[in-house]
């Protein structure tokens, strides 16, 4: 409404001079009610950080929270901008002269430390001119310089206060001013007030009819001094063309609010004593778990227990604004924001976005830079491990290639290597899903090696097969022996007893048993007529030469030196004399029943004895 009903034009140049960076900063903001302006010098030389800027951001964001004429308030705005740069002091100590005007369209306040100046014009008149807070304007207040001296003397940077001020900070708050239409408001920083005169400031606004025109002429009046060097220079020109009008006060309207407030309040004594009280305790509840919050974030921090960390930060903020403490406030803000970015960084690790996790890293561990609860170390830590991650991430993917193209081996030499990997640093996920991929790789070599061996053992069985259809028995029971033993070796039990059966089958067939029928009819004439291949495969014939069913054969036998030492020459005189069997049967059948020569045997018990032979296979 103010705003509207007024009309406030402002115009700003703002330049480095003869240096590379700008380190002079103006900014302002005019909301409905309530205008705001402030103009800073940086005085450090820090390189990353702008202490100018910083400052001027600090209090009109606590100018926008709540708009305000109070001194109190607009010194409150000084000292927390103030103690902002002290503890982003880091590497160098941040300084920043600076000067706020704050009006209502209709009046102004305006604070200042350091020597950034305000002038006022009126009417073409100079009206108002800030204090500098340096030594030249020391000298000048105790009358030991002149007032036209103090811009060019030596001690004008000399300043005894400004923010930043490492011990007492006592910024100037002027008391509340009146504006009139047609004022002109000219904020400037050392660089252009140290070149420009006042009188050469009233020529040019003499000239200008807006604020633009005004900044414009004053840059060109600078430059056209040729100085061997220029500095930073920023002038901010408010023409304030209109102010807002307020209605006139009706005094005794006032008097009477005032005398029903004081009224309730003597009847409301009471009550509001106890509220007081009741507020107070809450705001001392609330230190309270500001306080433990934050050595709870702390610790947890240093602990490198970010998510925990980030819920206490959290936590503490919400203590810091029930307190309306901004200092705080912003610290316990940057911390969080640390907090949520390693926090941010695990999760897109974990779901395998590597660039993304490094990046979050990355941007924690510079802002985490010299924030104390904050060790370096542990965030760099991340960024490797990120690294390592993806590494093995990788070789999974390989073997991934290698099983799907059959390289079975080569695919389970590369699941061990990333094993081997995730247990150097840890990584029990990856541990976990290599060894479910080895798993599967060792699989598919395991079936491939199962199938390989049952082919070979089928081969071999059908190998002994072949060897049974030519009564090749000693070949079969090779065959099918090495095939029981591959069966075996890949557990296909059933085979091993089918081989068995087989190889059981041949040795029944290489073995056959004699019936015992037969060998009760050949027990009488074994001792006289079995011949000498019966006699040498059958272990039982000696047994018949000792029983004492023979008695005859027994000292013959016993006389005889050897029984087959002496059944060659027997047979050799045997087959000589032509004395064979009736039969027709080969001489090397009956030679050892001749060489029996036993007298008791008769001839008909060779004849059958010898029939009964034949038919051995």
């Amino acid at each position: 409404m103010r705003k509207e009903n007024s009309d406030f034009k402002t115009a700003f140049v703002s330049e480095a001079g003869s240096f590379l960076d700008n380190r002079d900063y103006f900014a302002f903001v005019e909301l409905d009610d309530m205008a705001c302006y402030v103009i800073a010098d940086g005085l450090d030389t820090d390189r990353e950080l702008l202490s100018a800027e910083m400052a001027v951001k600090v209090i009109l964001e606590n100018f926008m929270e709540k708009p305000s004429l109070s001194r109190k308030k607009i010194k409150n705005d000084l000292e927390t901008a103030h103690e902002w740069l002290k503890f982003e002091s880091q590497r160098v100590r941040l300084k920043a002269s600076l000067l706020v005007v704050v009006t209502n369209y209709t009046n102004m306040v305006w604070a200042s430390c350091g020597n950034a100046r305000l002038y006022q014009f009126r009417h073409g008149r100079l009206n108002l001119k800030s204090k500098d807070q340096s030594l030249a304007q020391l000298l000048v207040d105790s009358g030991k310089l002149a007032e036209s001296r103090l811009s060019t003397h030596e001690e004008r940077g000399n300043l005894l206060n400004y923010l930043g001020k490492p011990d007492r900070f006592d910024p100037y708050i002027s008391p509340k001013t009146p504006l009139a239409d047609g004022d002109v408001l000219l904020l400037c920083t050392a660089g252009m007030w140290d070149q420009i005169e006042i009188p050469e400031i009233q020529d040019a606004l003499a000239d200008s009819s807006e604020p633009e025109v005004l900044t414009d002429t004053l840059e060109e009046l600078l430059l056209s001094k040729q100085a061997q060097t220029v500095n930073n220079y920023t002038a901010a020109a408010v023409y304030v063309n209109k102010i807002f009008n307020e209605k006139p006060k009706n005094r005794k309207k006032w008097i009477k609010r005032i005398a029903i407030m004081l009224i309730s309040m003597l009847l409301m004594g009471g009550g509001a004593w106890y509220m007081y009280a009741k507020q107070a305790e809450r705001l001392v509840q609330a230190a309270q778990q500001m306080k433990e919050s934050i050595e709870y974030g702390d610790g947890y921090a240093a602990a490198g227990d970010y998510p925990k960390a980030l819920k206490a930060y959290s936590e503490a903020k919400n203590a810091a604004s029930k307190l309306k403490d901004k200092y705080h406030f912003q610290l316990l803000q940057k911390k969080q924001r640390v907090a949520q970015t390693v926090t941010d960084g695990d999760g897109y690790l974990k779901d395998g976005s590597y660039d993304m996790a490094r990046d979050s890293y990355t941007k924690a561990l510079k802002e985490a830079e010299n924030l104390k609860p904050y060790k370096a170390e542990d965030i760099q830590k991340k960024i490797d491990q990120s690294q390592a991650i993806e590494q093995i991430a990788a070789m999974i993917k390989q073997g991934d290639g290698l099983l799907q193209a059959q390289d079975y081996y080569g695919a389970l030499k590369t699941y061990q290597k990333a094993r081997s990997a995730a247990i150097e640093i840890a990584y029990e996920n990856g541990q976990k899903q290599a060894d479910e991929k080895i798993e599967t790789a060792q699989g598919k070599i395991d079936s491939l090696t199962t199938q390989t061996k049952t082919l070979q053992a089928d081969n071999l069985e059908k190998k002994g097969d072949r060897s049974m259809a030519t009564m090749d028995y000693s070949a079969a029971i090779d065959a099918y022996t090495l095939a029981q033993e591959t069966y075996q070796e890949i557990n296909k039990l059933e085979r091993v007893l089918a081989m068995e059966r087989k190889i059981s089958k041949v040795n029944d067939l290489l073995h056959p048993a004699v019936p015992s029928g037969g060998e009760a009819e050949a027990l009488p004439g074994s001792l006289d007529t079995d011949t000498p291949e019966t006699s040498a495969s059958r272990p039982a014939a000696p047994q018949t030469a000792s029983r004492p069913a023979a008695p005859a054969a027994a000292p013959q036998t016993a006389t005889s030196p050897a029984a087959p030492t002496t059944a060659t020459p027997a047979s050799s005189k045997a087959s000589e004399s032509g004395k064979t069997s009736a039969s027709g049967a080969s001489s090397s059948a009956e030679a050892p029943n001749a060489a029996s020569s036993s007298p008791a045997t008769p001839a008909s018990g060779a004849d059958k004895t010898h029939a009964e032979g034949g038919t051995t296979p």
